[in-house]
C-alpha cells in the first residue's frame, strides 16, 4: 500500500467518508500524519516521515542552532512590524478555508517560540501548549505584537544565557514523538517562518505593502512547506 499523507484540516468527509474513521482508528490525535497500512508517523518532522519512507535523500541538514536562532529573531521581529501595519477591524477575520482568526494566528505565532522554550527548559512539549490561546487582554494587534516582542528578548536572552552552551542533540519529549533539541529548535523557525508567510499575503489581500518583507536572508535553509496556506 502506498503511503498516504493525512490532514484533519484537508479531509472531504463526502469525498473520503472513510478517512476520518480511519484517522480514529490509527489513534491519531493531531495531524499531519503520514499513514501506511496500520503503521502511521507525524509528519511534523521532515526527518521522521523520510525514514518511515525509506527514502535515502531527505534533504539539506539543519542549520547550526546560532544560525536558527538569528532567523528566528529576524522572523519574530518581522511578524511585529507587520502586526502594527493591520487594522484591528480584521481581528476576527479567518484564514482560507481554515476557522483560525488573524487574531488567534498571530498570537500563536509568537506561542511556538514560548513552547520551544519551556522544552528548553525540560518541559514536554504538548499540542495543548502549543495550542495555548490569547488572554483578554490583548485587544489589539499592537498589544501581540507587544507580547510578541517579549517572547523574543526572551529567546535572545535564553541563548545570550544558557542556550549557547545546551546539547542539541539530547532528545526532547514531543506530542509527535521524541526528537532532538535541535530539530525542535529547527522546526520552531520554520514553523514560526511559514505563519510569517501567511501574514504577507494577509497584508497583501488588504492591499498593504509590507514594513520590510522577508526572504532569502530569513528563510534561506528552512525545510519551508510549498505551499503557504494549508491544503
Amino acid at each position: 500500500m502506498s503511503a498516504r499523507a493525512v490532514d484533519f484540516q484537508s479531509i472531504n468527509i463526502a469525498a473520503d467518508p472513510d478517512g476520518l474513521a480511519q484517522l480514529q482508528e490509527l489513534g491519531v490525535r493531531t495531524v499531519p500524519v503520514v499513514a501506511k497500512g496500520a503503521e502511521y508517523v507525524m509528519g511534523l518532522s521532515l526527518r521522521d516521515v523520510g525514514s518511515f519512507l525509506g527514502l535515502d535523500d531527505e534533504g539539506a541538514g539543519m542549520l547550526p542552532p546560532h544560525e536558527l536562532v538569528q532567523r528566528l529573531d529576524w522572523i519574530l521581529s518581522a511578524a511585529q512590524r507587520y502586526l502594527r501595519q493591520l487594522p484591528d477591524d480584521q481581528m476576527l477575520e479567518e484564514l482560507p478555508g481554515r476557522p483560525r482568526s488573524y487574531r488567534e494566528l498571530t498570537y500563536h505565532l509568537f506561542q511556538i517560540s514560548r513552547a520551544f522554550l519551556g522544552v528548553a527548559s525540560g518541559e514536554e512539549l504538548t499540542y495543548e501548549k502549543l495550542g495555548e490561546v490569547a488572554g483578554d487582554e490583548l485587544v489589539s494587534f499592537a498589544d501581540i505584537a507587544d507580547d510578541g516582542e517579549a517572547t523574543r528578548r526572551d529567546l535572545i536572552a535564553w541563548w545570550d544565557g544558557q542556550g549557547g552552551a545546551m546539547d542539541f542533540a539530547a532528545i526532547v519529549p514531543t506530542y509527535y514523538g521524541p526528537q532532538s533539541l535541535h530539530e525542535t529548535l529547527e522546526r520552531t523557525a520554520w514553523h514560526t517562518g511559514q505563519h510569517v508567510r501567511q501574514m504577507l499575503l494577509i497584508l497583501d489581500g488588504l492591499n498593504i505593502v509590507p514594513d520590510g518583507p522577508i526572504g532569502e536572508r530569513e528563510l534561506a535553509g528552512l525545510p519551508l512547506p510549498k505551499e503557504v496556506w494549508d491544503g
